[in-house]
């Protein structure tokens, strides 16, 4: 398989602490890789610097085989502000336009159907005119992938995306990943605690608990 990232003696972190250090390792176009890991055994700085929102102290990311920044989602843990966000679903994934550079002062016909399309696949497209900051915490959460999804053309990277969901929301989130790898060919990037749908689902799994930083 091609790869779509290489890290190079990658290194990460914050203030004076390296995070990740030396990292090599690529991320194939197919992958459903899953991250796991103690807590703050790096996980989620790692996958920051995939997405680009955290630069290398030292090495590099890679994008490889055409791959652009702005063919990749990213779906962030849930914060107590995006819970509350007083806007309407619709409105909330059409906001993944806004970063792919488009100067039109509003969302023409083919951002809006891109938008119904990943609503569709993440089963809110009923819920396109309600108030987010209404629905139920799995409702609020299918949004924000749905969000991210519209942002993903090659790539779609998750952290942790099913913390705080009860089992029924946590095993429909489980599903759509699974589709979105299997039937749209979606190369898809999962921080996880969950050791065993990691293993379940996963066609790779990079275990942050054996590296030393």
């Amino acid at each position: 398989m091609s790869a779509l990232l290489k890290c190079r003696q990658l290194t990460l972190g914050y203030g004076n602490k390296d995070v990740v250090r030396d990292l090599d390792y690529d991320v194939n176009a197919g992958d459903y890789l899953c991250i796991v890991g103690r807590n703050g055994s790096g996980k989620t700085t790692f996958l920051r610097g995939l997405a680009g929102l955290l630069s290398p102290r030292s090495g590099s990311v890679e994008l490889c085989d055409g791959l652009k920044r702005n063919q990749i989602g990213f779906l962030p843990q849930i914060t107590v502000v995006q819970k509350d966000f007083p806007a309407t679903v619709e409105e909330i994934v059409l906001s993944a336009f806004q970063g792919k550079k488009f100067f039109l002062p509003f969302y023409g016909r083919a951002q809006r159907e891109r938008a119904m399309e990943s609503m569709a696949l993440t089963r809110t497209e009923s819920l396109a005119k309600s108030c987010f900051r209404e629905l139920s915490g799995g409702q609020k959460q299918r949004v924000l992938l749905a969000r991210a999804l519209t942002a993903a053309e090659r790539l779609l990277l998750l952290d942790e995306p099913v913390t705080g969901l009860d089992p029924e929301s946590a095993d429909s989130m489980y599903r759509i990943f699974a589709d979105l790898h299997r039937e749209k060919n979606m190369t898809i990037v999962m921080v996880t605690h969950d050791i065993e749908a990691a293993q379940k689902e996963a066609s790779r799994v990079l275990d942050f608990n054996s590296m030393t930083v």
